[in-house]
């Protein structure tokens, strides 16, 4: 379902054992907006919902909503630092058009 870039495994890594909660796994969810009109929303969850899709993916658990799970296949998310900041960007196959900053898109 989704591909996570070894920068990407490495940054979650480092920001899930920095955390002072338990985490039982990273939210990805599409929601309405962004400047393309999905935006990419990711939260570290202590717990995941019973309707969630459970995904492994080098050791972390994804945790995907029904209504994000057919916007997301096939999603590469990748985590870059430059002069410009750091970030987790995403390639979309599903999608139409996407901005340029790789964090929104249109279907």
């Amino acid at each position: 379902m989704i591909t996570m870039t070894e920068s990407a495994v490495t940054a979650l890594t480092r920001f899930m054992s920095s955390t002072d909660k338990p985490v039982a796994g990273l939210r990805i969810r599409v929601e309405s907006g962004g400047c393309s009109g999905f935006k990419y929303s990711l939260k570290l969850e202590q717990s995941g919902n019973d309707d969630d899709q459970s995904v492994d993916c080098h050791g972390i658990t994804l945790l995907i909503d029904e209504a994000s799970a057919p916007l997301l296949g096939g999603v590469t998310m990748d985590f870059v630092e430059g002069m410009d900041g750091s970030g987790f960007t995403f390639t979309n196959p599903n999608a139409n058009s996407s901005c340029g900053c790789g964090k929104s898109f249109a279907c």
